[in-house]
């Protein structure tokens, strides 16, 4: 089973921009992490990775194993980079993808280590304020992709303050072949009687696996917080 020409098939899906099969130790098929533009249903989406998966290499995904996280269309094309082809590149390594937006952007971030123990600390600027958020876990690193988001999420709320009703679902780096990585990050947006789920992605560059983790929920929440502000 050549899962790799398989997720090469799964590129070729026109609302497809990665595309990630994770397998266990016999090499059955566990995950398929998919990123995508929001030009489809994600139901049909699925439906779709299935089809071609069966077509291309004879595998036959269940649907519950199939995850697939949707972006905005140029947000989505720059998931695609190593390095930006789109929007300007502000020299932090976020990309503002709209010219002149008044966008948070990242300074820094650090993680710290003490025995079992570790620190996130986010720097986050906009305009000429700059603020810093801090979260603490265990060193897995798991839990430390986790607590980078956190403390990004802390910072933003220094700026935001309709940030107070976000929340971290889930944070992980996926690896998308030998030479590509992105992060990922699921939000929930809770305003009473209603939960809003806010994905945001963003690729691994220099700056490694926290630095995409921080980008990857302004990424989710930039556009979002500029709309609750207008509203």
């Amino acid at each position: 089973m050549d899962l790799t020409a398989v997720e090469d098939e799964l590129r070729r899906i026109p609302e497809v921009r990665a595309a990630r099969i994770v397998a266990d130790e016999k090499g059955d098929p566990v995950e398929v992490h998919i990123v995508a533009t929001t030009g489809k249903n994600p139901k049909q989406l699925v439906r779709d990775v299935q089809s071609v998966a069966i077509a291309a290499g004879g595998v036959d995904f269940d649907h519950r194993i199939v995850s697939v996280v949707q972006l905005e269309e140029d947000d989505a094309d720059a998931v695609t980079q190593t390095s930006p082809a789109n929007g300007n590149d502000n020299g932090d390594g976020y990309v503002d993808l709209r010219e002149g937006a008044n966008r948070v952007a990242m300074d820094s971030v650090l993680v710290s280590k003490a025995d079992r123990l570790a620190t996130a600390t986010v720097t986050l600027r906009r305009g000429e304020e700059s603020v810093v958020g801090t979260a603490h876990g265990t060193v897995a690193s798991t839990a430390r992709w986790r607590i980078v988001a956190e403390a990004a999420l802390a910072a933003l709320r220094l700026l935001e303050p309709e940030a107070a009703n976000i929340f971290i679902e889930m944070a992980g780096v996926h690896r998308f072949g030998p030479e590509r990585s992105i992060g990922v990050v699921t939000l929930l947006l809770v305003i009473p009687p209603n939960e809003e789920v806010l994905a945001g992605a963003a690729p691994v560059r220099g700056g490694g696996d926290e630095d995409a983790i921080v980008r990857a929920v302004l990424d989710a929440t930039n556009r979002r917080l500029a709309r609750l502000r207008r509203s």
